[in-house]
């Protein structure tokens, strides 16, 4: 048998297959970690309004007197008064959303007897795209006590 006919080692193109299918690989799992970063976003997102629309029932259930009725975030006091608690409220809520979710968001309460709707509305673009619909949520309780319906 000739020395020179056994191969000691890897060749070249034997090489560049293995790098091309790691990176490939690399790859893959660099747009699933993206993929999964902006839904978590999107997630933290959500999460957050929510909570901001439930504190803000909360403080309508503590104030029932109060009118705290908005047809838009515009509407909302433009700075704090803690003597005011409807007018700290409002002002705190959308402080709050606009941190929480940026400038474009709006929202609305609306009051109808005993039961106070709040309605959200954001831009998800951080996690869908260019393309990016508006997420909506929507939270409806009561709020006075005695009514005779549970919440």
């Amino acid at each position: 048998m000739d020395a020179g006919s056994r191969q000691k080692g890897l060749t070249l193109i034997e090489v560049l297959v293995a790098l091309l299918v790691f990176s490939v690989g690399a790859l893959g799992v660099a747009l699933l970690q993206l993929n999964a970063l902006k839904h978590t976003d999107s997630a933290l997102s959500s999460t957050q309004v929510s909570f901001i629309a439930q504190d803000l029932l909360e403080r309508i259930r503590a104030n029932p007197g109060a009118n705290y009725t908005l047809t838009s975030l515009s509407q909302a006091p433009a700075s704090g008064n803690p003597d005011v608690p409807r007018d700290q409220d409002l002002f705190d809520f959308a402080e709050q959303l606009r941190a929480a979710v940026g400038e474009d968001v709006q929202a609305s309460v609306n009051a109808s007897g005993d039961r106070v709707t709040v309605t959200l509305e954001w831009n998800d673009s951080r996690a869908q795209g260019e393309n990016a619909q508006w997420q909506t949520l929507t939270l409806s309780s009561l709020v006075k006590a005695g009514s005779g319906v549970q919440p």
